[in-house]
């Protein structure tokens, strides 16, 4: 009994991190859009990404690479550059050194975030 107890606080806990890292992406989504395009901007591409590709701001963190590629198709070669700094900001908010590394895509930053930190 005590065994079951445990591993459901253990997934309680899980849970609860990954909520936060996905709120804190969110917020940092929201900021990097609004600091390169300004409030009009976000909002264009929020409707952009929703409309085309189905996804809205608080599915981001579930479907990273549909707002990557959804990113990408509108913003062309600056697509990638937000996604950098959405990432660059990420980890500076979780106080860990970020390192560019190649072929690493936005999802599997995201992915190693959550190893990382257990959330």
């Amino acid at each position: 009994m005590v065994a079951e107890v445990t591993g459901v606080t253990k997934q309680l806990r899980t849970v609860e991190k990954t909520g936060v890292l996905d709120e804190l992406l969110l917020s940092v989504v929201d900021e990097t859009l609004k600091q390169v395009f300004r409030e009009a901007g976000a909002k264009a591409i929020y409707d952009y990404l929703g409309n085309k590709f189905h996804l809205e701001r608080d599915e981001i963190a579930e479907k990273p690479e549909v707002f990557s590629v959804g990113l990408e198709e509108l913003l062309v070669s600056a697509g990638p550059v937000i996604e950098n700094m959405i990432i660059n900001s990420l980890y500076s908010k979780l106080e860990l050194k970020f390192a560019k590394k190649k072929g690493y895509a936005f999802s599997d930053y995201l992915k190693e975030l959550r190893e990382k930190c257990g959330c």
